[in-house]
């Protein structure tokens, strides 16, 4: 299956067609199509049990399902993991996986390590990260004295050593302060803005998502139900009554546990 196409001469940076994933009979998910643009932020949102982290772990080959799936000009669709992320495909997860008796200079080295970076360019890049991410006063902290959302910071510069086309950003809010989240947003905007990445990003934190995201797409019970720009997604009728609910203050405040039915998870 050809990839679908913004123009017919610009790709999209990430396109899904047709995604499906079944577990032990139960559809997670049927026939989803998404696609992001490069240097596009796009926003997932949707009620518990959506399917927005099982298509995450879809697009990033950590489950098996159908559909084609397209980075660019390379087809992702029968690759596993680890070639999706050396083709420009990087995955954050709810849980920072770092260890914790390394410093954040320690722990990004050996990323750098395991991606076959050359040492002498290896340290120039971690220090760019360093400062892109706002972690200069953390450089010789070990990831145990951080918080959960300076942790998050050291993940996604982690990720950002691949020097990936795409992110998968799931819940990158969950479990961070709220002075934590109201910075999340501005350094993933620069993060775009300076490197080129493109974003699709799970978060049940309305404001946060509608202030960063360039589109928005819907999905309940395995189906998206809508996509448009935010301002318009908030106000659409399958969207309000699935997720948000008769409760428009989700969308105006953050760290409320955001609409009803929100999850951390799937």
């Amino acid at each position: 299956m050809r990839r679908a196409q913004i123009t017919e001469d610009r790709p999209w940076a990430l396109w899904a067609g047709g995604v499906g994933v079944t577990f032990g009979g139960l559809r997670a998910l049927h026939d989803v199509s998404v696609g992001v643009a490069p240097g596009e932020i796009v926003g997932l949102i949707g009620p518990n049990g959506a399917g927005k982290t099982t298509l995450l772990d879809r697009l990033g080959g950590y489950l098996p399902g159908r559909g084609a799936i397209w980075l660019g000009d390379v087809e992702l669709t029968g690759l596993p993991p680890h070639r999706r992320a050396a083709a420009g495909l990087g995955r954050s997860f709810q849980d920072a996986r770092l260890f914790d008796t390394m410093t954040v200079r320690q722990t990004l080295a050996l990323a750098g390590a395991r991606l076959g970076e050359r040492d002498g360019d290896l340290g120039t890049r971690i220090g760019e990260l360093i400062e892109l991410v706002g972690l200069e006063g953390y450089r010789d902290k070990f990831v145990r004295e951080l918080s959960t959302g300076t942790r998050r910071m050291v993940d996604i510069a982690g990720i950002m050593l691949q020097r990936p086309l795409v992110v998968l950003l799931d819940e990158p809010s969950s479990g961070i302060a709220q002075r934590e989240t109201e910075a999340l947003g501005p350094v993933l905007a620069r993060i775009r803005d300076i490197t080129g990445c493109a974003m699709l990003v799970v978060e049940h934190d309305m404001p946060l998502l509608l202030g960063l995201a360039d589109r928005v797409y819907a999905l309940e019970v395995g189906q998206v139900i809508a996509e448009d720009i935010p301002a318009r997604i908030v106000e659409h009728p399958e969207v309000v009554r699935s997720y948000l609910g008769d409760d428009l203050t989700a969308i105006h405040r953050s760290g409320a546990g955001a609409a009803a039915g929100t999850d951390p998870g799937r």
